[in-house]
């Protein structure tokens, strides 16, 4: 069995339908890009459990990033996008057994006006500090219970999540007028 069916079978034991194996990825090739989809709230105890136990060991956080899917105007487009919504996706390894796994997560763009929220993983992994800084900065997703939730690229008094796809370029910021 391959790590990411071997994971995904202790994932669905412990925490049943919070995690699920989407149909595109659950025929794939043993060299195909599988993945797991989490729900949003329950990332930072999987992250824990995967990292946890004994015969999966995913010790190592290679990335964590964002990829915002908005739909474009375009309705034939717009139908192979779907939602509109913002994924969260986590590459991880287990250095000590030598193999890897995808973790996505969807949340919506906004919350009642607000950014989506999804709890951090900075405890598990300390890599996750700066990649989470770095998607609330330039994604606006807020991690909770994160240490240290800041801008880490931008200027504090930036405004905006230059990432998005439906972000607006300021015309001039502190005097210097742009393009």
């Amino acid at each position: 069995m391959t790590p990411d069916y071997q994971a995904f079978d202790r994932l669905h034991a412990k925490f049943g339908e919070a995690v699920s194996q989407p149909a595109e990825t659950a025929g794939a090739s043993e060299h195909s890009d599988r993945w797991l989809r989490v729900e949003a709230a329950q990332i930072a105890k999987v992250a824990k459990f995967l990292r946890d136990d004994p015969d999966l060991l995913f010790d190592f956080l290679n990335d964590l990033t964002v990829v915002d899917y908005l739909p474009p105007a375009d309705k034939k487009l717009a139908a192979a996008v779907g939602d509109e919504r913002l994924e969260v996706v986590y590459h991880l390894s287990s250095l000590t057994r030598k193999h890897w796994l995808t973790l996505k997560l969807s949340v919506p763009r906004l919350v009642d006006g607000s950014l989506p929220e999804v709890p951090s993983v900075a405890k598990v992994w300390k890599t996750a500090n700066w990649h989470e800084r770095e998607a609330y900065d330039l994604f606006g997703v807020r991690f909770t219970g994160h240490p240290n939730l800041e801008r880490i690229l931008c200027p504090d008094d930036w405004h905006g999540h230059p990432m998005r796809k439906d972000y607006q370029s300021p015309l001039e910021y502190d005097g210097i007028r742009g393009r």
